[in-house]
């Protein structure tokens, strides 16, 4: 079969997902960062999914497919693996003249994805018309070459569990060491909050488990999570537990920790860039400075200041003359603040809110800590969403 490879040019133009599961979680992510206008048909979607369209990312019709939604389509994708409802489609596509990708077969499809790989500005797309195998084999060679690393041995490492850190939400600033065993991996357990463009060079085979740690939705129990991970590698899988930020920071890496050495199964641990520093970093916040602030603070916020589940000392912390950096803690930011303000903090005291910060959906909200929360809340600041609070805020600003 012979090819013609192009590039497509996607961004305002009508894509068609039909399906919501886990294949459509992984094509998700490079549609959406090419601009395209999804829209996704489905009776059912993963939590990944309903998560893009509460944030309006997409559009979502629950229902089956009819063929007059491939009208108006320039692209559509087929992530059913039902053979004869993924026919249907594309015959509805062939009918109307647009290309069609099948996750299910794609000899029987008018278009395939290539076997990608991305690093800064160069994305490289391989194709194969035979060996499927080979072409992933090249990619992950020029992947290789691209990142210059040197060549290493590699460990064994069937059996294990690697917690890795994918950063604050730019797929860029995982580490070094956390792609190269997402690489590797036979099965990934993956957050919400985790960059889905990682998600979408995962080799075909790989077991993606959508762990949906969606704040104040729906999520999978965390014994639940810790059971998968163990049960996967005991059976003799590599697992990656990928998670948002830094494994230990708010993450709850440590009880997946104490659940592996309980079960026997070794783990590594791999930090990751949190978004305590980095999302205010990238909005110009350094949260430290000299001769303003020599501290900073995290806290979570997911339980407000007067409930009896609190772990935080709000009282000690009105009283610090550093930087406090408030995690989770969008959604009880106005009893946070007042709490602050009540136990002695200036309501004048600088304040920010720095919502996906790293990524193209990053917004900053500066304002006071006696306003923050009704600003944020007008400016229709969504989580995920790091507070910041102290005089660094307009540090640079002055300068």
């Amino acid at each position: 079969m012979n090819l013609y490879p192009m590039a497509l040019k996607l961004d305002g133009r009508r894509v068609l997902v039909v399906g919501g599961g886990a294949v459509a979680t992984r094509r998700m992510p490079a549609l959406l960062a090419a601009g395209a206008r999804v829209d996704l048909v489905s009776p059912e979607l993963t939590p990944a999914l309903h998560a893009y369209v509460a944030a309006g990312r997409l559009t979502w019709q629950e229902r089956r497919f009819v063929a007059s939604d491939v009208d108006g389509a320039w692209l559509v994708q087929v992530a059913i693996d039902d053979p004869a409802a993924a026919a249907e489609v594309s015959v509805a596509a062939e009918e109307r003249g647009v290309f069609c990708v099948r996750a299910d077969d794609r000899d029987a499809a008018t278009a395939w994805t290539p076997a990608v790989t991305r690093h800064d500005e160069v994305t490289v797309a391989v194709t194969d018309s035979g060996d499927r195998k080979r072409a992933r084999a090249v990619r992950d060679l020029i992947a290789a070459a691209l990142e210059e690393t040197p060549q290493r041995r590699h460990e064994p490492l069937r059996g294990q569990v690697a917690l890795v850190g994918s950063g604050p939400g730019d797929p860029e600033l995982i580490t070094v060491k956390g792609r190269r065993l997402l690489a590797r991996a036979d099965v990934v357990v993956a957050d919400r909050l985790v960059p889905g463009m990682l998600l979408d060079e995962l080799r075909p085979d790989v077991e993606l488990v959508d762990a949906a740690k969606i704040p104040y939705g729906a999520s999978v129990a965390q014994e639940e999570i810790n059971r998968v991970i163990v049960e996967r590698a005991k059976a003799g899988a590599f697992v990656v537990r990928l998670k948002g930020g830094d494994p230990f920071v708010f993450g709850r890496g440590g009880e997946e920790v104490v659940a592996c050495a309980e079960a026997g199964v070794p783990v590594l641990v791999v930090p990751g860039v949190t978004s305590s520093i980095a999302a205010p970093a990238l909005a110009g916040i350094p949260v430290t400075h000299r001769g303003v602030a020599h501290e900073f603070t995290v806290v979570s916020g997911h339980v407000p200041p007067d409930s009896p589940e609190s772990l935080v000392d709000w009282a000690a912390l009105a009283q610090l003359r550093g930087t406090l950096v408030v995690l989770m803690g969008l959604k009880n930011l106005p009893k946070i603040a007042a709490r602050l303000v009540a136990e002695g903090r200036s309501p004048q005291t600088p304040a920010a809110v720095v919502q996906e910060g790293s990524t193209d959906a990053q917004r900053v909200l500066r304002s006071t800590l006696g306003e923050v929360a009704a600003a944020a809340a007008g400016a229709g600041i969504r989580p995920p969403a790091v507070v910041v609070v102290g005089d660094v805020v307009a540090v640079l600003e002055r300068g």
